[in-house]
């Protein structure tokens, strides 16, 4: 199968493209995701290798701060069934898992941030996911062309 591109958001005082870099081996699950659509597309669809562009929401400005890779295919998130976890689920049962989670390596922190703005801006994304009203789902499909596009743009000094 040929690689895919995700864009995955993230609230930067929550956990940033830095933090990703500092963890341990650059690589975190990326859990606590409770929609089910961004939940079928993290199961199912994003495989070991896939392309991340780490996307801070909730920023001013939100935008893309760099790019991770898949580092592990979609598997049982655990915090489902963890009552001290913020993101619990109560109804969730071990034997069919209602939640899952990838895990993901930093590969690179932009040079240049690309905010929102720019990407509005930027005719070669004018039909991207992210871009479209009332998209607001914290995991996302990205073409490739949308890939080359904004890891250019990231990597400008």
């Amino acid at each position: 199968m040929a690689r895919r591109f995700w864009l995955l958001k993230s609230e930067p005082e929550t956990f940033s493209i830095e933090d990703l870099s500092r963890a341990p081996k650059k690589t975190t699950g990326w859990d606590g995701v409770r929609n089910f659509q961004a939940r079928n597309l993290l199961r199912d669809e994003i495989q070991v290798g896939d392309g991340v562009l780490f996307y801070h929401s909730s920023a001013d400005p939100p935008g893309v701060a760099g790019t991770a890779e898949v580092a592990r295919a979609g598997y049982p998130d655990p915090t489902q069934f963890d009552p001290k976890s913020n993101h619990h689920d109560s109804s969730a049962d071990p034997d069919e898992p209602r939640w899952y989670m990838v895990d993901i390596k930093h590969t690179q922190t932009f040079s240049t941030f690309v905010p929102l703005p720019v990407l509005r801006e930027t005719p070669a994304l004018r039909d991207m996911v992210l871009l479209r009203k009332g998209s607001r789902l914290s995991v996302q499909p990205v073409t490739p062309a949308e890939w080359k596009t904004i890891v250019a743009m990231g990597s400008r000094r």
